[in-house]
């Protein structure tokens, strides 16, 4: 069923939801497993797909709707890097999307097309996976994980564990070490990390930011962080912000036009405004980046103020889930209300508004959402602290991983986390887009916790990273390619009856090897 037209389109955007009441999967009773992972992302379904193959019963516990995460919900203009560094069933991923459109390989894809792709996929390796289900508790046996509780009732008891989720909830549950924000640059001697500003992502013009122009006393426009700039390189408990990837469509037949939203307030947009009426503008439509198909596009945030709802998810990793579903519908009503005001309101110049009026939600993507993409785009929340912390030395070549289960290859990419005032105009804070040197080793000490810590779990997603160096790894290709090796080490553990941190690595790299994945680069 797919919404008709604005009033089917608003309709349906009221099942878009991260997390409500009645949308917990109320199953009671206890499953045993080999395998249970937390978190439906694509990470976890490929560690779902890798362990069946190694023979493993697998169960996927995911608390949204849908398969694939980002991948599925509107990254379809895929984050690579080097696409030589990425290998096993993550590329495997790729060619079957390729193979839905008659290619070899496809990075530029519909993302219903990759949810289905992850569906088949778990279907045919017999992964059970079961929705709406949100972490409650877990039950521990000194060192070990024995079983996680649901908030629907469930009880799941296994073996090994991954948490594949964005947040890593489960990993904060077991007691496993972590941080939030960025470190300072001191702390692991980094240079990019910690309190920076540059001209990426910047005003480029001055915008004044008061609520009265020239009058301080009135206030500052929604938005902008009453702090003054902390030293660069200092450390906080800052995040990137979060956004919609938006798959949008210029074909009148197949678009649903931007619609007012509930509650909307143009004064929300006065930055924007002011920015507009500077002269800004000429690259308002930078990243509307199309697919492989005519009429679609991977839109994401471009610009000083965009779709990104700058420094409003700070408190979104530790967050229960009635804090973080505010703060969801707070990007929903950022994002809706920004796509309505670039297309309607009067003070966006003629011309720029004329030619975003004819974009709109692609009506054949995200139906059961009115064309809304279901997954927020959490870029970072936790991050583990293990034994080895991938840092800035491993993207610029100065340090080398002795135990690599993928490679990154991606920038160093943090988006903006705040904004501030400086001699009377307004600055965007957080924005580093740096190229690593060359692709480079993820070591296996990085997914998994520390040694004396969770014995049985492995965490592909929030793994151990520094902040600016998980704006490079934290891709989704990466993801997968971590997700594969947490599944490929769980089982292997279980074989050789073993802790995680004990699994040597001879035998991991041997079968990854095997199974395709890449650990060295070669030039």
């Amino acid at each position: 069923m797919r919404p008709h037209g604005i009033q089917g389109m608003l309709e349906a955007m009221n099942r878009l939801a991260y997390f409500r009441p009645d949308l917990v999967n109320a199953q009671p009773g206890t499953l045993d497993t080999d395998l249970c992972i937390y978190g439906g992302s694509s990470a976890g379904v490929v560690a779902a797909v890798q362990a069946a193959r190694m023979g493993l019963r697998t169960l996927i516990l995911d608390p949204s709707d849908h398969l694939g995460g980002l991948t599925a919900s509107g990254l379809g203009w895929t984050d690579f890097g080097n696409k030589r560094a990425i290998g096993g069933l993550s590329l495997e991923v790729y060619r079957r999307i390729g193979w839905h459109y008659g290619r070899e390989q496809e990075w530029l894809f519909e993302p219903h097309v990759a949810e289905e792709v992850f569906h088949e996929q778990v279907a045919g390796h017999g992964v059970t996976v079961i929705h709406r289900q949100y972490l409650d508790g877990v039950e521990r046996d000194g060192r070990r994980l024995r079983a996680l509780r649901l908030l629907g009732g469930l009880t799941v008891r296994a073996r090994m564990f991954i948490d594949a989720s964005y947040e890593g909830d489960l990993m904060a549950a077991a007691g496993v070490p972590y941080t939030v924000g960025r470190e300072a640059n001191t702390q692991y001697g980094e240079t990019l990390n910690g309190v920076q500003v540059h001209p990426k992502h910047q005003f480029e013009l001055p915008v004044d930011p008061w609520r009265i122009p020239g009058k301080p006393d009135s206030g500052l426009l929604p938005g902008i962080d009453p702090a003054p700039l902390e030293p660069i390189g200092s450390g906080d408990r800052r995040l990137q912000a979060y956004n919609f990837r938006m798959c949008l469509s210029d074909d009148p037949a197949r678009r649903i036009p931007f619609a007012r939203p509930a509650g909307y307030d143009p004064t929300a947009y006065e930055l924007l405004a002011r920015y507009l009426e500077a002269g800004w503008g000429s690259d308002l439509f930078a990243k509307f980046d199309r697919l492989c198909v005519e009429h679609k596009t991977d839109t994401n945030n471009h610009g000083a103020v965009s779709t990104d709802f700058i420094g409003q998810n700070h408190a979104w990793a530790e967050a229960g889930y009635a804090e973080r579903e505010r703060i969801f519908q707070a990007h929903v009503a950022w994002q809706q209300g920004l796509h309505y005001f670039l297309a309607n309101d009067a003070r966006v110049p003629a011309p720029l508004r004329t030619r975003y009026a004819r974009w709109g939600l692609a009506a054949d993507e995200f139906p059961f959402t009115g064309g809304w993409p279901h997954q927020l785009y959490v870029r970072e929340a936790r991050r583990m602290v293990g034994d080895y912390v991938v840092s800035e030395h491993d993207c610029r070549a100065a340090r080398r991983a002795e135990d690599p289960v993928g490679l990154g290859s991606y920038n160093m990419d943090s988006h903006n986390c705040r904004r501030f005032v400086r001699d009377g105009r307004v600055f965007n804070e957080g924005d580093v887009q740096v190229p690593p040197t060359d692709p480079y080793g993820i070591s296996y000490r990085a997914i998994i916790p520390p040694r004396g810590a969770c014995a049985n779990l492995a965490v592909p997603v929030c793994c151990s990273c520094s902040h600016i160096a998980y704006g490079s790894l934290r891709m989704e290709p990466v993801f997968m390619v971590l997700g594969q090796s947490a599944a490929t080490a769980a089982a292997l553990a279980l074989q050789q009856g073993v802790d995680l941190q004990d699994l040597p690595y001879a035998p991991l790299r041997e079968r990854l090897l095997a199974d395709g994945q890449v650990l060295e680069w070669r030039r």
